[in-house]
């Protein structure tokens, strides 16, 4: 094929394309070029929306919630995580409506759409390791619908699989958090034995 009649012929889809894009204006991202079942897409990416908004209020809850000696490194560490996790969410809400739906905030359905639970926790280390045990979960879940997206959406994919990413390393974090508070409080515990027969002397 010459270069001129290639030129031509892409040229010519260039037109199409340009056409139908001003033909279906009104669907905004959507192209005919989307190959993935919208209404599917956009109902897993509200599970999405309502895991991280879930997660928000968890981690807000147990950053005001954190006390004891260990607590302020702690809550300052779940106030980080709402943070991200607001944004998350955010991104999610912003794609749903590129994909002409609906993002839904509704309170009332929040927690039987969220992958996640909403635990309160007992004390500061019961805290951390459910918030571990929901990071767990979107982890295992944004992979699934990362494999369902493929390359149906890309882009739903692609803001997916960064929102995966930054929850493999809240779990880190919380891994992290967990081994140093075990030690300190095995430590604490130790001194405190030790001084126990001087105080009983004394």
């Amino acid at each position: 094929m010459s270069t001129s009649k290639a030129q031509g012929s892409f040229t010519a889809d260039i037109e199409a394309i340009r056409q139908r894009a001003r033909q279906h204006i009104e669907n905004g991202a959507v192209t005919d070029a989307y190959r993935g079942d919208r209404e599917t897409v956009i109902k897993v990416l509200n599970e999405a929306l309502a895991t991280e908004l879930v997660c928000v209020l968890r981690y807000k809850r147990h950053h005001y919630a954190a006390s004891g000696i260990h607590a302020q490194a702690v809550a300052e560490e779940f106030l980080e995580h709402a943070r991200e996790e607001q944004e998350h969410a955010d991104m999610i809400a912003e794609r749903i409506t590129q994909l002409g739906g609906d993002p839904d905030f509704n309170p009332e359905t929040l927690s039987k759409r969220s992958h996640s639970e909403y635990v309160e926790g007992k004390n500061l280390s019961d805290m951390i390791r459910e918030d571990l045990v929901a990071e767990r979960i979107a982890i295992e879940s944004y992979s699934e619908i990362i494999r369902y997206l493929g390359d149906n959406d890309p882009t739903s994919r692609r803001v997916m699989e960064e929102i995966l990413a930054k929850e493999e390393e809240h779990a880190e974090d919380l891994k992290t958090l967990i081994q140093t508070l075990t030690q300190a409080e095995q430590k604490l515990g130790q001194k405190q034995s030790a001084e126990w027969p001087l105080r009983r002397a004394s």
